[in-house]
């Protein structure tokens, strides 16, 4: 059973959209600097379909995106829940962190329009870092995954402006 802690609408977390992600506690992957270690214990409430649909009822004219923030010790009921928006929530997109090294095979990654894979280790920073280990996929209209992490990458702006 999938628990979480909070929400927020955020705007960077997947590329041009606004999100509503949902911090799912259990987190096993205790990355070491990780940002969000309030994640790591099991508590918070239930992520039922009930829950969630209220959680989007909440947000509904104002985000584009689902976004499940963890969920890596459940991988199969953040699938599941990934089906149920798009089968009950028409027209919202969906998206997943990942702090494995790879996509789980317990998911159907076509109810995912982003995933993004990888641990967050602090000497190769974050998406935004091209040393990053982490990747960001965009599920293109063929259904292939395309890696769009460049797109986080912060670009210098010269002095000359």
């Amino acid at each position: 059973m999938l628990r979480y802690i909070n929400t927020d609408i955020v705007f960077q977390e997947f590329p041009d959209e606004v999100t509503l992600a949902i911090n799912i506690s259990g987190c096993p992957c205790r990355c070491p600097g990780c940002h969000s270690q309030f994640l790591w214990a099991n508590r918070g409430d239930e992520l039922t379909a009930e829950a969630l649909s209220a959680l989007i009822h909440g947000a509904k004219d104002t985000i584009a995106y689902v976004g499940f923030m963890g969920g890596d010790g459940d991988p199969a009921a953040v699938d599941l829940l990934a089906k149920y928006v798009q089968e009950r929530h028409n027209g919202l997109k969906v998206g997943w962190y990942t702090g494995r090294t790879a996509i789980s095979p317990l998911i159907n990654q076509q109810h995912f329009d982003y995933i993004k894979v990888g641990p967050y280790l602090r000497h190769l920073g974050g998406l935004d870092s091209p040393r990053t280990n982490q990747r960001m996929y965009h599920r293109c209209t063929d259904g292939n995954f395309e890696d769009i992490t460049s797109r986080f990458w912060t670009h210098q702006i010269g002095n000359n402006l």
